[in-house]
């Protein structure tokens, strides 16, 4: 970019206060549990069952450990009207009625179980239990009859709701739809988890030296983003020389050398709200192969950036982006992730999601409070090195407004010689 963004979001802290306006978590309840009654009736279902974890926390503000994330151990009902009914893993039910009693209650939070994934066989009868339960709620609501929509399941469960009679459906288009445009409180909330990253990345580049491993960088951005408040880190990025290209997508314990080009990729939750965040560097010393990969892969960037305004469509971001061929990939299945935009939510890709594989023959409209994320890749010249950027944005009727601060105008050189 021509000019480093000033103009952003808010990102006052991750404290409650009395003196300063910030999220209000009444209102982000709210909006969340609106939206997703809104697409309850655009889909003309009667509700959803929920299984998948974003879901269920975008849509009854409960959460436990992420150890438990999709196991499918614990699942929410959303009716049309009525509070929602949440089933969750023994003694978590119990807990949702004592830390949020303004909501549940032994009528709504209850224990569940279907089984561990097979762990406890079928034979014991929980898929068959778990769905009477959920038909049972349903025709105290007068909505067995209506279509259910289902996010993700096991087929044990899928099974057994079709055996009480309900009318099972597709509805994880419904919740991607709901959760698709942003509140202000959840804008923030995206913002405050930028801000953190933002930080990691000035330690990131401070640490970076020849001799560290990828896997100590790994190591040293958990213990920061746990320090600042973030509630679980997903996945850290941490690749370096040869391992630049391909992108493999994962770390290792490869010795950082003299002369590597090296990149990140911090992926984090803060509040249930996640970052997806690049940046590139090289170590110790940069060679023109480096610098010429950096300065592409930023002009991609900008090109997508600049065309981030309402009523442009996905599929005119994806055209600046080179096809796979250019970047020695064989076709867009092959290079898929890679030139990639993706909304950023509870959720790490939500709607709309933006590649050459998908966009180009089914675009999607821009809308003020889409909250993306892009991602641009470039193979250096010396066959080994690349550069990767990533930007977080919230689309507004002004245009962009780019959340991710940490300096990416130019290829920066840590520990340089």
């Amino acid at each position: 970019m021509d000019d480093f963004p000033v103009a952003t979001t808010p990102a006052p802290g991750t404290m409650t206060v009395d003196w300063e306006d910030r999220v209000d978590i009444n209102r982000l309840r709210s909006y969340r549990l609106e939206r997703v009654r809104e697409q309850l009736e655009t889909h003309g279902l009667g509700a959803v069952l929920l299984f998948e974890t974003s879901n269920i926390r975008y849509a009854t503000s409960t959460t436990i450990g992420y150890w438990a994330f999709n196991k499918g151990e614990r699942w929410a009902l959303v009716t049309r009207n009525g509070r929602p009914k949440v089933w969750d893993f023994g003694s978590a039910a119990k807990a949702h009625r004592l830390q949020l009693p303004s909501l549940y209650d032994e009528e709504n939070s209850i224990g569940g179980n279907t089984g561990l994934q097979g762990a406890i066989g079928p034979e014991t009868g929980l898929h068959e239990r778990a769905a009477k339960e959920i038909a049972a709620t349903l025709r105290e609501a007068g909505l067995d009859s209506e279509p259910l929509g289902v996010d993700m399941a096991e087929t044990g469960v899928f099974l057994a709701l079709q055996k009480e009679g309900l009318d099972v459906v597709d509805g994880q288009q419904a919740m991607m739809l709901a959760r698709e445009i942003k509140s202000s409180d959840e804008i923030m909330l995206l913002t405050q988890a930028s801000a953190m990253v933002d930080g990691l990345y000035h330690e990131i580049f401070e640490t970076l030296r020849p001799g560290i491993k990828e896997s100590e960088v790994v190591a040293m951005a958990h213990s920061y983003l746990f320090e600042k408040g973030s509630e679980f880190v997903e996945a850290i990025n941490s690749i370096a020389g040869e391992r630049c290209s391909p992108h493999p997508h994962v770390f290792s314990d490869r010795i950082i050398r003299p002369g590597d080009q090296a990149y990140f990729d911090i992926i984090h939750a803060y509040n249930g709200y996640r970052t997806c965040y690049y940046r590139t560097f090289a170590v110790g010393r940069a060679t023109q192969a480096h610098r010429d990969a950096f300065k592409q892969a930023r002009e991609w960037m900008d090109a997508a950036i600049d065309l981030c305004r309402p009523g442009n469509t996905t599929d005119m971001l994806a055209r600046v982006w080179p096809e796979a061929h250019e970047f020695g990939f064989q076709d867009e299945m092959d290079a898929f992730g890679l030139q990639f935009g993706h909304g950023v939510g509870v959720g790490l890709h939500e709607r709309p999601i933006i590649s050459r594989l998908n966009s180009l023959d089914d675009p999607i409209e821009l809308q003020a409070g889409m909250y993306l994320a892009l991602e641009t890749y470039a193979p250096a010249g010396d066959g080994r090195s690349a550069a990767r950027i990533e930007e977080m944005m919230v689309i507004t009727d002004e245009g962009p407004l780019v959340t991710t601060l940490f300096p990416c105008e130019e290829l920066m050189v840590a520990a340089e010689y």
